[in-house]
C-alpha cells in the first residue's frame, strides 16, 4: 500500500494535468486573475473626475457673476462648456448628455452682495453618477467660499494691516491631510478589495469547472475511479495544493505588479502580504472546493458563482461601511472569506498595517480554512464511499 504523501503526489499530478488539457479551466484559473486586474485598474486609473463639462445660466451678467463662472472654469474639476440664455435651453443640454450640471446665477445675485445680503446659487447636477454631483459641488463651494473671504475682507480693510487682512480672510487657518488615500481618487478606494474578490472568485469559477467536468466524465462522481483515490485527507490536500500554489503566484502578481504599474496604495511589506495570502487563500480554496462539490455540470459554476461578487463587495464593508449593515447579512458576509480578506488588504497595503493589527481578520481566515476542510474532507468521505460501492455494483 503506497504512503500517503506518494497519494497526495498522484492526485497533484492528476489534477495539474486536467487543468493543462482544459481550456475553460485554464481561462478561469490564469486568462481571469491576469487579465481582470489590468482591466479594472486602467479603466479607473485617472483615479478622479477631471474638467467635467457644465453650463451657465448668468441672469445677473454683473462683473462680480462673471468672476464667479471665472473661478468656477479655473477649478481642475469643471469646466464651463456653454452659456445659456435660460433654463429650458440649458435643460435640453443636460438632456442630450453634452453636460452633466447646471450653474444658475439669479438675477438678483449682485445687488443682494452689495446690500449685505445672502446671495443664492443653484446648482442642478446629473446623478446618474455620483462623482458628477462629488466634483461639480466641490468646485462650487470652494469658489463661493473664496469670494466670501474676499467680500468680508473688502467691507473691513480700512485702516486694516496685512496681518489684519490675513487674519480676517483666514480667521481659523485649517489644514487638510487626506489619510491613506492622497488623490481622493476611486481607483485607490475600490481596486484594493477588489483585487481579493477576483481571487476568491475565480477559484470558485476554476474548481467549480473541474468539479463540473469530473462528475461529467466520472457518471456523477467527483473522484476517478483508479487506486490512487482512496484516501480522502490525501485528495482534498492533493486537489487545493494545485489551486492554492497557482493563486498565490497570482495573489503576489496582483500585490506587486498590479499595485506599482498603476500607482495603488502600496505600503504593505512583501512578506506581510505573502502572509496574508496564505491563510485567504487557503479559506478560498477549501469554501471552492466545498460549494463546488454540490455542482453537476460544468456551466453551473457560472450561474452559481458570478452573480455573487457584486453582493460579496457590499457585505465586505468596504464599498459600504460594515457598521450600516444589519445583523442578519453581517452573519452571511462571515461565512466568505472575501469579507475579511478585504478588509486585511486595505490595512495592510493602504495603512501599512502588520499581520498582528489584523489578527481578528487573520484568526477569522485560518477557522473558515479549517470549516471548510472538514467540510471538503467529509464530502470526498461520502464520494469515496460511493465510488466503491459503485465498483461493488459493477
Amino acid at each position: 500500500m503506497r504512503k500517503p504523501k506518494f497519494t497526495i503526489l498522484h492526485v497533484w499530478l492528476d489534477e495539474l494535468s486536467e487543468i493543462v488539457k482544459d481550456e475553460g479551466i485554464l481561462i478561469f484559473i490564469i486568462l481571469l486573475p491576469l487579465a481582470y486586474p489590468l482591466l479594472y485598474a486602467q479603466i479607473y486609473n485617472t483615479e478622479t473626475q477631471r474638467e467635467l463639462p457644465i453650463c451657465v445660466v448668468d441672469d445677473n451678467m454683473s462683473d462680480r457673476s462673471r468672476e464667479f463662472i471665472r473661478r468656477v472654469d479655473a477649478t481642475p474639476e469643471v469646466k464651463v462648456a456653454a452659456h445659456c440664455t435660460d433654463m429650458p435651453q440649458a435643460q435640453e443640454l443636460m438632456r442630450q448628455r453634452r453636460v452633466f450640471g447646471i450653474l444658475r446665477i439669479p438675477r438678483e445675485f449682485n445687488e443682494r452682495l452689495w446690500r449685505g445680503q445672502q446671495a443664492v446659487v443653484g446648482l442642478y447636477s446629473d446623478l446618474t453618477s455620483m462623482l458628477y454631483y462629488k466634483v461639480e459641488y466641490l468646485a462650487v463651494v470652494n469658489v463661493a467660499q473664496e469670494l466670501n473671504r474676499n467680500i468680508k475682507v473688502r467691507e473691513r480693510q480700512q485702516n486694516m494691516s496685512a496681518h489684519e487682512e490675513e487674519v480676517a480672510r483666514w480667521p481659523i487657518r485649517f489644514e487638510e491631510v487626506k489619510m491613506y488615500n492622497s488623490a481622493g481618487g476611486f481607483a485607490a478606494f475600490l481596486i484594493p478589495p477588489v483585487l481579493m474578490l477576483i481571487l476568491q472568485q475565480a477559484l470558485c469559477l476554476g474548481i467549480g469547472m473541474s468539479m463540473g467536468r469530473s462528475r461529467e466524465h466520472f457518471r456523477g462522481l467527483v473522484i476517478p475511479p483508479t487506486k490512487h483515490y482512496k484516501n480522502a485527507l490525501a485528495i482534498v490536500l492533493g486537489k487545493g495544493l494545485v489551486h492554492f500554489l497557482i493563486f498565490l503566484l497570482m495573489g503576489i502578481y496582483m500585490s506587486v505588479c498590479i499595485t506599482r504599474w498603476f500607482g495603488l496604495p502600496c505600503l504593505g511589506h512583501f512578506w506581510e502580504i505573502v502572509g496574508f495570502l496564505v491563510p485567504y487563500l487557503a479559506a478560498c480554496t477549501f469554501m471552492a472546493m466545498f460549494w463546488s462539490s454540490f455542482i453537476y455540470r460544468r456551466e453551473d459554476c457560472i450561474l452559481l458563482f458570478v452573480f455573487m461578487s457584486i453582493p460579496l463587495l457590499f457585505l465586505s464593508g468596504v464599498s459600504w461601511p460594515g457598521a450600516s449593515i444589519p445583523p442578519f447579512w453581517k452573519a452571511v458576509a462571515s461565512i466568505f472569506p472575501s469579507t475579511y480578506g478585504a478588509n486585511a488588504y486595505v490595512r495592510i497595503q493602504g495603512m501599512g498595517a502588520s499581520l498582528g493589527d489584523c489578527h481578528f481578520e487573520m484568526m477569522w481566515m485560518w477557522i473558515l480554512a479549517g470549516i471548510y476542510f472538514l467540510l471538503t474532507w467529509v464530502i470526498y468521505v461520502f464520494e469515496i464511499r460511493k465510488s466503491v460501492g459503485r465498483s461493488i455494483l459493477n
